[in-house]
């Protein structure tokens, strides 16, 4: 009998709120079942700093600063598969709202005129990311192989999708995965 070799998963969160993860966590008991054919690299869930290549990436949140778009082309040229989970990646998500607005009117909003400020003024600290000017869907900036749609996505939707990669199958995208909580 031949064993295959595990599939090398990575997982990020850009501008996001980090529910398409704890949802992937709902998974319980069923992720140390997907631990038989897949390996964690560089995740929250993982202690691993550095990306290496990858057979799947999944890619939380929407793109609103230089270090989203550095961390986003990494795990594209990294990544064989490169998935959009949840709806801030997909479409920007509630960070897109910002969009409506210049950048500089968000940042006098928050940082100006808001009452609980002492010392307002705009953040400059050339160690901070440069914002860019609106929130983006991941896939205006990379290409993106899978979309897995949901605020969040359903533990579910998770299992089903690396299930059927795991298998070499086409993952199959459904209206029941087409829910936002």
């Amino acid at each position: 009998m031949t064993h295959k070799p595990k599939l090398k998963l990575a997982t990020t969160s850009l501008a996001g709120c980090f529910g398409c993860h704890m949802s992937f966590l709902d998974m319980d008991e069923r992720i140390v079942e997907l631990l038989e054919h897949i390996e964690f690299d560089r995740s929250p869930f993982t202690d691993i700093k550095q990306l290496d290549h990858c057979d799947i990436g999944l890619i939380e949140g929407g793109v609103c600063n230089a270090e989203n778009v550095h961390v986003l082309r990494t795990y594209r040229a990294s990544c064989r598969i490169l998935v959009a989970v949840g709806a801030c990646a997909i479409n920007g998500g509630v960070p897109a709202l910002r969009n409506h607005f210049s950048l500089q009117e968000c940042l006098e909003e928050a940082y100006v005129k808001s009452p609980d400020m002492i010392n307002p003024h705009i953040p400059d600290d050339p160690e901070l990311p440069l914002l860019l000017d609106k929130v983006y869907p991941v896939h205006e900036v990379v290409k993106i192989d899978y979309f897995l749609p949901g605020c969040p996505p359903s533990a579910d939707t998770f299992y089903r999708f690396l299930s059927e990669l795991i298998e070499g199958k086409e993952p199959q995208i459904g209206k029941v995965e087409l829910r936002y909580d």
